[in-house]
């Protein structure tokens, strides 16, 4: 079964410092929340029957090789389309959210939430390209799952293993906890 760590290894920490001048350990510290804040933000989405229909349909949008991409060429625009539809209006509230456990977790005290705004579009076409690999198996045709089927199976139970639904050892899963339960609050189990 996929994990969180698998996920952020997909990550180009180094080359995400370099496209936005900030020192490695800033975007390390960044990336550590960024991802399990994706992915809590997508749960929450995934509760509601249409959500989790709409990102099963995204999921099988071609984003190609993403994570073998340099920064450069990764379509920020998407990535801005989907930070949008996953946090709807309260982006800047999950940015600072996102910033302030950075800061917590890491000695890297300098993430910022204008920081989280700039990887979070770097950041989500790497997540939603893994996440379609995982949920439809490197097939790039929709998954045939009824509406009302989708919340409580599918790629609701795969965010939720990302989350800490599966095992409990490793920090991933602590910090998905954590960031579950805070995004989850802020989104209130779904953007309206």
């Amino acid at each position: 079964m996929a994990d969180l760590s698998s996920l952020l290894k997909q990550i180009p920490v180094d080359d995400i410092a370099k496209q936005l001048g900030i020192d490695e350990s800033v975007a390390e510290a960044a990336v550590q929340q960024v991802v399990p804040g994706l992915v809590a933000g997508l749960a929450a989405n995934a509760e509601d029957p249409k959500g989790a229909a709409s990102l099963e349909k995204a999921l099988s949008h071609d984003r190609g090789a993403v994570h073998k991409k340099k920064v450069s060429e990764i379509d920020t625009e998407d990535g801005k389309k989907i930070v949008k539809n996953v946090y709807g209006d309260k982006q800047d509230a999950v940015a600072n959210t996102l910033a302030a456990s950075a800061t917590k977790a890491s000695a890297a005290g300098d993430v910022t939430g204008d920081i989280i705004k700039q990887i979070l579009p770097i950041v989500a076409p790497i997540v939603l390209a893994w996440l379609a690999e995982q949920f439809l198996g490197g097939k790039k045709e929709e998954p045939a799952a009824k509406e009302e089927e989708s919340s409580s199976g599918g790629i609701g139970d795969l965010l939720g293993g990302l989350l800490g639904g599966g095992s409990s050892s490793g920090s991933s899963n602590s910090t998905g906890d954590l960031l579950g339960g805070l995004l989850g609050g802020l989104l209130g189990g779904g953007k309206k």
